[in-house]
């Protein structure tokens, strides 16, 4: 799988019965590695992407069931236009390109966000690029296109006010199980590890309500230059923490949910 020494020496390290089973990403600082190398911000986009089909494959290697990459937020339509629509036509090459090794490597796609904005023949690209991949199950990558996580939420909370009003849901009353089926994941697990490049400390509006137990981690490697022992390091980082989910840990170093002593 890897050939790299120190991958191994990572991959040895490993509990592969503590992976987590849903890893988002927010894939920041394409801009920056290139102006570092004063190249067209274009070219850390390319450079970028080149990165995500790497830490697909080495998620799929894992068996990793889900990955969730933030490709482009609702916000970056404010970007100058020869930069969206660069970022639109690389993204519809990606479609183009990927399939077959989606097909091959039973990867099956999704995409999260409000995707009614994106040009009409990405959109339908995407459409039938999700379709065609539909019934793989070995790893599930969603793209986060055109997203917000606050606009999610507003979003699922109109999915819901419409259903009621035509009779598709009852009047019973919201909790966070049923309100979360109405959200663009609906049916995914809520992301384990939430990894953010370029060393900035804020999460983007991005899965607001989904991250709401994730463990975060925040790494000064910029998005082109994140690879596979990066990814390694991280799930490392991931399986020293302790998860409490709001509760204490007992003497077992179980997660448990218990009242504090007052």
């Amino acid at each position: 799988m890897f050939t790299a020494s120190d991958e191994k020496a990572l991959l040895e390290q490993i509990d592969s019965t503590l992976l987590p089973k849903h890893i988002a990403i927010i894939m920041d600082g394409n801009g920056r590695w290139a102006r570092q190398r004063h190249l067209p911000r274009i070219q850390g986009h390319y450079k970028g992407a080149k990165t995500a089909k790497r830490i697909i494959r080495c998620c799929h290697d894992l068996r990793i069931p889900y990955l969730t990459l933030y490709a482009f937020s609702d916000e970056n339509w404010s970007r100058p236009s020869i930069e969206v629509n660069a970022l639109m036509k690389l993204l519809n090459t990606y479609l183009d390109k990927e399939l077959r090794e989606m097909m091959d490597n039973d990867i099956q796609l999704r995409a999260i966000g409000n995707l009614d904005k994106l040009p009409e023949v990405i959109l339908k690209s995407l459409q039938q690029t999700i379709e065609q991949t539909r019934n793989n199950r070995s790893l599930v990558l969603t793209l986060a296109l055109s997203y917000s996580g606050r606009d999610e939420i507003i979003r699922g909370i109109n999915k819901l006010i419409k259903a009621r009003e035509h009779g598709h849901a009852t009047d019973e009353e919201v909790t966070a199980e049923s309100f979360s089926q109405w959200l663009d994941s609906a049916g995914y697990p809520d992301p384990d590890l939430l990894i953010r490049t370029s060393g900035e400390l804020r999460i983007s509006n991005y899965m607001l309500w989904q991250l709401a137990y994730s463990e975060l981690l925040f790494v000064d490697t910029l998005w082109p230059d994140f690879d596979e022992s990066s990814l390694l390091k991280a799930i490392l980082d991931f399986q020293q923490r302790k998860r409490r989910f709001g509760g204490l840990i007992d003497r077992s170093g179980s997660a448990k949910i218990v009242e504090p002593n007052r």
